[in-house]
């Protein structure tokens, strides 16, 4: 009897000790798939932005005029209309497909299609890009109007500008512009770009042919 309960004892001493060894199973974190970021970026992409600028045009010996643009964007999609661009006292809708990427070298192109009215009427696939690198910039618009009236006054549109932005708010750089909606005697006008910054207000003006006796001025508010 006193063997037995020796025996008992001791069996109970050595399940309290394995048991006192073992560590309590530590529950590992809940991984979850519901991350916030790309909810985040969902919701950004959803949403809608909007951009108005005005171009303000000095002609000599011409009429002044200014030249707005309104675009509307959501995602891919891109809207547009423009006043004065290809024609005076004409418009113009777009509706366009944004793409871009990059990082060092960001781009971004929006090939669109729209309809032209007013003293000119026509059909009209265009495009807007831009190409990025370091403090440089790359613009190009352009687009070209198959006139409905009259083929023979259907003709290529185009305005480009290569820039270097030293400060966030300051940039300068080329420009050059293809354009019928005023008379003059060069196909592609080249000149000089000063452009400045402050929150969301960004004021541009351009230089035209600078060999000339009368340059064309042009500021442009957005």
């Amino acid at each position: 009897m006193i063997r037995l309960t020796a025996a008992i004892t001791a069996a109970a001493g050595l399940i309290a000790v394995e048991t006192h060894g073992q560590s309590a199973p530590v529950s590992e974190p809940a991984v979850t798939t519901n991350s916030p970021v790309p909810i985040v970026e969902e919701i950004e992409d959803e949403g809608w932005s909007f951009s108005a600028s005005v171009y303000t045009y000095f002609v000599p010996d011409d009429d002044d005029y200014a030249q707005p643009t309104v675009t509307i964007d959501r995602g891919w999609l891109h809207l547009e209309a423009r006043y004065n661009y290809e024609d005076l006292e004409t418009g113009s809708a777009w509706v366009g497909y944004n793409l871009g990427g990059g990082e060092k070298l960001a781009w971004e192109l929006t090939p669109m299609v729209g309809g032209v009215f007013g003293n000119t009427t026509g059909i009209a696939p265009g495009y807007k890009g831009s190409l990025g690198w370091w403090k440089l910039e790359l613009y190009s618009e352009g687009e070209y109007v198959f006139d409905t009236d009259d083929s023979s006054d259907s003709f290529f549109y185009n305005w480009s500008e290569l820039t270097l932005a030293p400060l966030d708010w300051f940039r300068f750089g080329l420009v050059t512009q293809r354009t019928r909606a005023y008379e003059t005697d060069r196909d592609i006008q080249r000149g000089l770009l000063l452009g400045f910054s402050y929150r969301v207000l960004d004021l541009t003006t351009c230089l035209f042919n600078l060999d000339e006796s009368k340059q064309r001025w042009l500021w442009r508010s957005a």
